[in-house]
């Protein structure tokens, strides 16, 4: 039997205090690194000053699909309330025509309502925004068959809708829930989950009792791991010292794939070093 290949690596570049250009380069140089993904934060607004320069999630991934070759590509996460599903839906199907079969779409109820306020944009309780991200998948769904589609349903209503083009194969949606609930909300719904570090150990078994509840296999979901570099003057750092290593103690531990969180632009170079030294090219 051949070898069996590492689980995927894939990074979650910051959004926060950058300017596309550069949020490019660092994607095209951990292409050349040997990672597997890249990912872009999806809110409008800082968590930190209102006022910090922040990345529009779907335009930044726009552009890295016109200029990297092999990445994966995703969001991570869009929040339920950021957009109608029917512009979501033809915003990804165009992206994944440039990258076919390279597409994620993370998708989460959210949970920063002072972005939402700030905006104008509508955040209900967590039970809606359950309920809309439920329908919101299969809306997404729904159109990436390129139509026509009706579909009635509480929140959204399609009416003999088309859309072109219709992606081949429809990316990945892998739903963010770093609770109980999210999990057993990605295991009804979800091509995958995402979670932190905590948040799987936690609530794995969860995940998996709500698959077999909902009648699916563990094979066909996808559970992605989210971990965040130590800070630098923490010492060793387990990421930084052995990828591949931690990547597999992660799919040990029931992770597919590992995504190093929110590096912002002064770890970069280390996460590029520690790439190298792995031999991930």
């Amino acid at each position: 039997m051949g070898e069996r290949a590492r689980p995927r690596i894939g990074v979650n570049i910051t959004s926060i205090g950058v300017t596309p250009r550069w949020w490019l380069e660092a994607a095209r140089g951990l292409e050349a690194a040997g990672f597997d993904g890249v990912y872009c934060w999806d809110h409008f607004l800082s968590r930190g000053r209102k006022d910090s320069p922040v990345l529009e999630c779907w335009t930044t991934l726009a552009a890295a699909a016109a200029v990297t070759d092999r990445l994966r590509l995703g969001s991570f996460v869009s929040n339920v309330m950021n957009r109608h599903p029917s512009v979501l839906a033809r915003m990804a199907a165009n992206v994944a025509a440039l990258v076919p079969g390279r597409l994620d779409v993370g998708l989460g109820i959210g949970g920063f309502a002072a972005e939402e306020v700030a905006l104008g944009i509508p955040f209900p309780g967590v039970p809606e925004r359950v309920e809309r991200l439920e329908e919101q998948v299969a809306v997404l769904r729904a159109l990436w068959t390129g139509g026509p589609v009706s579909f009635e349903g509480r929140w959204h209503r399609l009416a003999e809708a088309w859309a072109h083009p219709a992606p081949v194969p429809p990316p990945r949606i892998i739903v963010g829930g770093e609770t109980p609930a999210g999990a057993r909300l990605a295991a009804r719904v979800g091509d995958g989950w995402t979670t932190d570090a905590a948040g799987l150990r936690r609530d794995r078994d969860v995940f998996e009792t709500a698959l077999a509840a909902a009648g699916r296999r563990r094979e066909d979901v996808t559970v992605v791991v989210a971990v965040d570099l130590l800070p630098a003057a923490a010492g060793r750092d387990p990421l930084l010292a052995d990828l591949v290593g931690e990547a597999e103690r992660w799919r040990g531990l029931g992770a597919d794939e590992l995504i190093v969180h929110w590096v912002r632009a002064e770890r970069l170079p280390a996460l590029l070093g520690a790439a190298e030294r792995a031999g991930l090219s």
